[in-house]
């Protein structure tokens, strides 16, 4: 039995290095257009999500459909769910951030909340996962939204206190057209479509999946913006990743 001639090695790198890019290219494909890493960076969505829960976003069945992918099961954003976005409103250095927060009303809905109880549509709503204000934190603007004018009010945005009394028919506000309204779990502490308004369609991003890391961080550790305090962060989580991983928590579905 005669043995396969052997391949000239220039021909063995090649086709390695094929390889090697095909992989890579599938890989920028897939974190591109299907799925993307985001980090909670607040308690607002809390305890649904957690400081330093890392999710795996998918992209691709918000996407806006095409011919080719009929394989893509698109469908429309559902009251309810958790969705990732682009803020509506810059940061004051001009930064978009992205957040998570869960969808409250779609378009046409009327939504209002009295003593934090949530009202959709005219029905009272049962949220497990909403914490509802005590007596000790109420907020009349927060917590009987939108009863209160939103002039002069902390945290509510210049646009927001302009635009906000158009929407509003009798008690409620009104979701317009490819928008929706959302707001964090954590109900007393979420800075939400509450103090800066609607999220369009164009900015959303995708749905989170899972958890597939869960780290102990502080919200002043998450924040950190310049290169040594990051430098700092990562070699403390590589240091301490086996005693401060939150391992009850890793591939954790979200709902």
């Amino acid at each position: 039995m005669s043995k396969s001639p052997s391949r000239p090695p220039i021909e063995e790198t090649l086709d390695t290095l094929a390889s090697l890019l095909t992989t890579l290219v599938i890989a920028l494909f897939t974190l591109t257009f299907i799925l993307q890493n985001f980090v909670i960076p607040s308690s607002s969505m809390a305890s649904t999500l957690l400081i330093g829960d890392h999710l795996l976003v998918e992209r691709a069945t918000l996407a806006p459909r095409t011919a080719w992918a009929t394989f893509i099961p698109y469908r429309d954003i559902l009251r309810g769910e958790p969705i990732v976005f682009y803020k509506p409103v810059p940061e004051p250095d001009g930064e978009h951030i992205i957040l998570v927060k869960r969808v409250i009303g779609v378009p046409g809905d009327r939504v209002h909340l009295r003593r934090g109880i949530l009202y959709l549509n005219g029905f009272e709503q049962v949220e497990p996962r909403a914490a509802k204000p005590a007596a000790a934190n109420y907020d009349p603007y927060r917590d009987d939204f939108p009863a209160i004018p939103p002039a002069n009010i902390p945290g509510v945005t210049a646009q927001w206190s302009l635009d906000l009394p158009a929407h509003i028919r009798g008690l409620d506000l009104v979701v317009p057209p490819d928008c929706f309204f959302v707001m964090g779990d954590n109900r007393p502490h979420s800075l939400d479509g509450r103090y800066w308004g609607f999220v369009p369609r164009a900015n959303l991003i995708g749905r989170p999946l899972f958890i597939y890391w869960s780290f102990e961080t502080s919200e002043g550790q998450i924040e950190a913006k310049s290169l040594p305090d990051k430098i700092s962060f990562t070699l403390y989580q590589f240091t301490h990743f086996f005693s401060e991983t939150r391992w009850n928590r890793t591939l954790h579905a979200i709902n």
